[in-house]
């Protein structure tokens, strides 16, 4: 078929909605592998992206050193609320005709900034159960709650950002129905793969970079996440 200037429009919108999609989903991957490895460290192994992680670190406290258990056991009520007042906030803007993720976006900006600075003017934090070590836990576990929401709420269409076990289980499946021959060369597993793929690496270097920021500038690491989803929500307004 010839190519006409509308087909040419056509997939230029096309290419340009993959490259914001590609964008929103590796950096918003690495910024949650980032926050969760840096908190980890710096907050008694609080886990604030994969919060239901923190179950597993509660028996494990309990029955060796049983310190650092109300943080971990206050992360799922203030990731609910978080979950829970990004979506208030997100039916506020659309009854308004506002669309709510460059809102929700800078929700998570703020939070993160929070948290940050919260972990800065705090540090020492002291016991992993005191105030200031559990207050700054619970910013960043809202932080990654608001982008959790903004998974499902604002690019429901993309791979998981906060959880990598689901991608990297689709991903196995569908490289296993293509290698036998059971799907299309280019048909939606290879379109999967392509929005896992990036997610998955991005995390794994966020998760890195974190370790090692918040070893090297203890919360002052978390300006990088913090750049990253600013220049999302500069992408994604546009």
């Amino acid at each position: 078929m010839a190519r006409t200037p509308e087909t040419g429009a056509a997939q230029a919108d096309t290419r340009r909605a993959f490259d914001k999609d590609f964008y929103a989903g590796t950096g918003l991957a690495f910024v949650a592998g980032f926050v969760d490895a840096a908190a980890f460290i710096a907050l008694a192994g609080l886990f604030t992206a994969h919060v239901t992680g923190n179950f597993v670190m509660i028996g494990a406290e309990l029955v060796s050193t049983s310190s650092g258990v109300v943080a971990k056991i206050l992360a799922l009520p203030a990731f609910v609320l978080a979950v829970a007042g990004a979506r208030l906030l997100a039916l506020g803007l659309e009854r308004r005709g506002r669309a709510p993720l460059p809102w929700l976006l800078v929700l998570e900006v703020l939070l993160l900034a929070g948290f940050g600075l919260a972990g800065f003017a705090l540090t020492p934090l002291g016991s992993p159960d005191g105030v200031a070590a559990v207050s700054v836990g619970m910013l960043g576990v809202a932080a990654m709650g608001v982008q959790n929401a903004i998974g499902r709420l604002g690019l429901p269409h993309l791979a998981a950002t906060t959880v990598m076990t689901i991608n990297v289980t689709q991903a196995v499946i569908d490289l296993v129905d293509w290698a036998r021959g059971a799907v299309a060369p280019d048909g939606p597993a290879r379109l999967r793969m392509r929005r896992m793929l990036p997610a998955v690496l991005a995390f794994a270097l966020g998760a890195l970079a974190g370790a090692f920021g918040v070893a090297a500038w203890s919360f002052g690491c978390v300006a990088l996440p913090i750049a990253v989803l600013c220049g999302l929500t500069v992408l994604l307004r546009s």
